[in-house]
């Protein structure tokens, strides 16, 4: 079983990521599914509802909180924040999540590099007490990071069909209270917009103000104002946008280097392209595997 790892919020990119190659993984023969380890601030149905919304089918293959792995399972993480946050924040977790992240982070682990809280990640290799990592990395987005070369890409194949439905010319994306502090030195010159967010303490109520989930988001805005002023690693707005000809306003730094220009300038990947990008995480599971059947 190859066990893909995700301890975000639901409306993190890295949810749909992991989603993204369990079905892939499950639809050529290798026994997959996604353990979410949920955020204290949201629940279960939280997640599937993100999901739901955005996938044409969620299957069985989706676990909560709570698992025991096999002795020859392998686990996978989109992004190492996916252990170095809860390393972290280990006081945020119940006794049984933290367990389960012992029992899946202590296993052969296949991690996708990330710079982000680079310091936590050998602690967090050591907490997790992990006997074995394999790096797969982007180095477009990481020119100093290590592994084998992967990219980050969409599964659009599984996506439900957006529905071109304008509610507002511009959405901005303020999913933490960074990005919102951001969108407010531009907000005031686009008046028709939505702001992708949470319920939180930070929002503005002046403003539209959209919480995610929400239903064909993609189709509710003609442009996407990009507006992160830290390390993106693989801005999945961007590439829905490309994929459906919508503009993209790049307002941001464009001095830093990161994956909002490799992304902006990459082209829209097609099944063909994903498949064999994929093909080298899939390379490297059978490659484990026969490990296992070895030892």
């Amino acid at each position: 079983m190859i066990n893909i790892v995700c301890t975000s919020k639901p409306g993190d990119g890295l949810l749909c990521y992991s989603y993204e190659h369990c079905c892939y993984l499950n639809s050529i023969g290798i026994r997959s599914q996604v353990v979410i380890i949920t955020h204290r601030k949201f629940k279960e149905q939280d997640y599937l509802d993100m999901l739901e919304e955005k996938y044409v089918y969620v299957g069985n293959d989706i676990i909560f909180d709570h698992y025991t792995p096999m002795s020859n399972d392998i686990t996978l993480i989109m992004g190492r924040s996916m252990m170095t946050l809860p390393f972290k924040d280990k006081h945020d977790y119940s006794y049984n999540q933290l367990l389960t992240m012992h029992l899946l982070f202590s296993k052969k682990l296949i991690a996708v590099y990330s710079e982000n809280q680079h310091e936590l990640w050998q602690p967090a290799l050591e907490y997790f007490k992990n006997k074995k990592v394999i790096n797969l990395c982007d180095f477009e987005v990481y020119p100093d990071g290590e592994g084998q070369y992967f990219e980050k890409m969409i599964n659009f194949s599984i996506y439900k069909p957006v529905v071109e439905d304008i509610q507002f010319d511009h959405l901005f994306l303020g999913t933490n209270d960074v990005y919102y502090s951001e969108i407010l030195k531009h907000i005031d010159k686009y008046k028709s917009h939505g702001v992708l967010t949470y319920n939180e303490k930070y929002i503005i109520m002046d403003y539209n103000n959209i919480f995610a989930p929400v239903k064909n988001l993609l189709g509710l805005f003609k442009t996407y104002v990009y507006t992160k002023t830290y390390f993106d690693p693989a801005p999945r707005l961007i590439q829905e946008c490309k994929w459906l000809g919508k503009e993209v306003i790049y307002l941001r730094d464009k001095n830093i280097k990161d994956g909002g220009p490799v992304y902006f300038n990459r082209p829209v990947p097609t099944e063909e392209m994903y498949k064999t990008n994929i093909n080298m995480l899939v390379a490297m599971i059978e490659e484990l595997n026969e490990e296992n059947i070895i030892s």
